[in-house]
């Protein structure tokens, strides 16, 4: 299929199905979403440890590692490409920004999962269209959202990175759960109370269930 920019889709020799059958397990993208301190990146460490020792292919994307590179915001483009271009690309905390935060993590996690791979995203990801935008480009069922319900008292407590104390002091604007919105799912795959359980717990439930639709052998 191609377009007015002539950009044609190219069919690969290896196939999905093969590379599932070589890794003996399917590929799907499992959305971390919560607050900032829910334990999204916690959790999602924990699960990946656990499939990596059962011989399951996965990887992590967390939304702090991937803005020092592929979402990385502008100051950091700006002494290697300068200002035009780290204007134009570099993504900030904006609602837009957000939104193609989110979208380049969702085909970066597609890619990954139409190898044969279990991605994991860690993302704050707001915006419930934003995360059901990620869910219409996978097939049904391949999108597991996973919401990790800690109360924001909680969080704020956690406080790992400081940012809850700096966005009360006024310090940080847009902040998400403080003086910008946090959309909590409608009908997640599995929601996950982290203040009550520890990442092992939890990260074993999120096994049951791949095992449970078949995505990894029981």
């Amino acid at each position: 299929m191609s377009n007015e920019t002539n950009v044609t889709w190219h069919e690969h020799s290896v196939t999905r199905d093969a590379r599932e059958k070589k890794n003996a397990h399917k590929g799907c993208v499992i959305w971390f979403t919560g607050l900032s301190g829910s334990g999204k990146s916690t959790v999602a460490n924990t699960l990946d440890h656990k499939l990596h020792q059962a011989n399951i292919h996965s990887v992590v994307l967390d939304g702090d590692n991937v803005r020092h590179g592929l979402n990385a915001g502008p100051g950091m483009l700006k002494d290697t490409h300068g200002d035009e271009f780290s204007n134009r690309f570099g993504l900030g905390f904006s609602a837009i920004d957000r939104e193609e935060n989110i979208r380049r993590i969702g085909a970066v996690a597609e890619i990954f999962a139409q190898t044969g791979i279990i991605a994991l995203t860690a993302f704050i990801s707001p915006y419930r269209t934003d995360r059901d935008k990620v869910r219409n480009t996978l097939k049904e069922g391949e999108f597991i959202e996973v919401f990790v319900d800690t109360p924001i008292e909680v969080c704020e407590q956690r406080d790992p990175k400081g940012l809850y104390k700096k966005a009360r002091a006024g310090e940080i604007k847009g902040f998400t759960g403080i003086d910008d919105p946090y959309e909590e799912p409608v009908n997640p795959e599995l929601v996950l109370f982290a203040a009550e359980k520890t990442p092992d717990i939890l990260a074993d439930e999120i096994i049951d269930y791949l095992k449970d639709k078949n995505f990894i052998g029981g």
